[in-house]
């Protein structure tokens, strides 16, 4: 371990459709790459060496652009290329590795307590609950909305460009409404980098910001009292 306080460093590392970012919990800034559709997980961690040049860190922390259960991505990310399905990311990086879906990382980062449902606005439509501690990502997105079509149809970027800010802000609140009772969350924290377009935000949720990514990446690995 190499801080004061025998716990580990930490290397979180976000990955998107657009870009791969880095931060230390050490402290730092923020370093970032081009991701893109021919970025796979070799590639990825090319990219990740390269950017952590210089930073000493114990342990990593991914946030993965899909599913993931018990450290196990379950299926290829729409945006970026295939070979992510049994990566040994350990092996790979010669450190311990923890991966969960990204709108995970980025709604552990965002906790505060209590009952929180998280919404991730982005290329597509991130989601998970955390509870009391325990933290669970959902894939929300693929769920029917209306009309036949699922919420990332209607939430997503594509959904934006094609139906004009006003017509996609009202999906927006009408998904935040139908979610809300029906899980029953005491707060929504609505982020992803799409956020930045909603004027006003539905009633009993706040803003959420994609550097929560970071500080949830770290909080897996130095936040014992989270459950994933």
């Amino acid at each position: 371990m190499t801080d004061q306080q025998n716990q580990p460093v930490v290397l979180a590392v976000d990955i998107g459709g657009s870009h791969v970012k880095v931060l230390s919990s050490a402290g730092g800034a923020e370093r970032k790459a081009v991701s893109g559709p021919k970025m796979d997980a070799a590639v990825m961690a090319e990219a990740v060496e390269k950017l952590a040049d210089g930073l000493q860190f114990d342990v990593l922390a991914l946030g993965y652009p899909g599913p993931v259960i018990h450290n196990k991505i379950l299926s290829e990310p729409h945006n970026l290329a295939t070979g992510w399905i049994g990566f040994d990311f350990e092996k790979r990086f010669g450190k311990p590795v923890k991966i969960v879906n990204d709108a995970l990382m980025q709604a552990i980062g965002s906790y505060d307590g209590g009952r929180m449902l998280f919404l991730g606005l982005g290329t597509g439509l991130g989601a998970a609950m955390i509870v009391d501690n325990v933290a669970q990502p959902m894939e929300i997105a693929h769920l029917p909305y209306r009309k036949g079509r699922t919420f990332e149809d209607y939430l997503g970027e594509a959904s934006l460009e094609k139906r004009g800010l006003e017509k996609w802000t009202k999906h927006v609140f009408d998904a935040t409404e139908q979610l809300t009772a029906a899980l029953e969350p005491d707060y929504v924290v609505i982020g992803g980098g799409n956020v930045t377009r909603l004027k006003t935000l539905p009633p009993n949720a706040r803003r959420g910001d994609n550097t929560n990514a970071f500080k949830g990446g770290f909080a897996l690995w130095l936040d014992e009292s989270l459950k994933v």
